[in-house]
């Protein structure tokens, strides 16, 4: 990876920015050691960079609940500032579930958002959406998804990024892949994302798809009590909130909001224990 000179620039700098919303801040993969409870694909991929080649900074922006819009007013000027040679853009999915959202319009933005970023000289990683098979309510948003989807891909191929098709991913038609929400990622899905992006990238890694056993089929009274859970749980709070105008992310800063430089060993979280071991000392408290 040393020799490869999409990763860094010309000074040697290695600095990773991850631009998103929920998708790529980590939510359904919890960890409560690490900023805002998850940890996900993005702190992943910026481990396995650290481990092979060390020297990687890393930031993550991403907020749960961001639409396109607010990728673009809260997140790009704060990423470029910090001149990455590596950045990650999943972002619009969230538009797709809106109501009244004007698909032409939304690509335009993504299209131009992209070339900000493209032009920087970073290699930029984008994302297609994989088809959720939630429920049938949501099978009238496929035509949207095929949109965003045929567009991610013909502006990849423009831009010169690099594209990872997360609609072809075969694994993901497994219901373990996914959270309790069905929406996000489960910690093995975020797992697996991060062994296909860093395929991408071409970074060595030992990741690998989870030998499960067969699903076990449910019986009719099971998948009825897990629906009304579902849907009690999830789509009822969902449907709360866009009614009252707020969202998860609303409280919420981002996790990684500065570069900070990966460990080699133990990884993030190895930020966090002496982040803690600073905060209790003698010193810290005044004592």
């Amino acid at each position: 990876m040393g020799s490869n000179p999409l990763l860094s620039d010309r000074e040697g700098r290695r600095v990773f920015v991850a631009l998103g919303d929920s998708f790529t801040e980590g939510v359904g993969d919890r960890d409560e050691r690490l900023p805002n409870g998850v940890r996900g694909w993005a702190d992943r991929v910026a481990e396995r960079l650290a481990k092979a080649e060390p020297g990687w900074e890393y930031a993550n922006l991403a907020i749960r609940s961001k639409r396109l819009r607010h990728v673009i007013t809260e997140q790009l000027e704060p990423a470029l500032a910090m001149k990455p040679t590596l950045i990650t853009l999943y972002a619009g999915g969230n538009d797709i579930l809106d109501i009244g959202t004007d698909m032409a319009a939304l690509m335009d933005e993504y299209e131009d958002l992209v070339a900000r970023l493209a032009g920087t000289g970073a290699t930029v990683v984008l994302f297609t959406g994989f088809d959720v098979k939630v429920s049938a309510v949501l099978e009238l948003l496929k035509k949207r998804n095929t949109v965003y989807n045929e567009r991610v891909r013909e502006i990849a191929a423009r831009y010169g990024t690099v594209l990872v098709d997360y609609w072809c991913l075969d694994a993901f038609h497994d219901r373990r892949m996914w959270d309790s929400d069905r929406l996000h990622m489960s910690k093995a899905g975020h797992k697996y994302l991060a062994g296909q992006v860093l395929d991408q990238l071409g970074v060595p890694h030992k990741i690998r798809l989870k030998d499960w056993d067969p699903p076990v089929r449910l019986s009719l009274r099971e998948w009825e009590q897990r629906q009304r859970r579902w849907v009690n749980d999830w789509v009822l709070p969902l449907f709360g909130r866009k009614i009252r105008g707020v969202t998860l992310g609303d409280t919420l800063a981002p996790r990684w909001p500065e570069p900070v430089k990966v460990p080699r060993k133990r990884g993030l979280k190895k930020l966090m224990d002496r982040d803690a071991v600073l905060k209790n000392s003698p010193k810290a408290s005044g004592l």
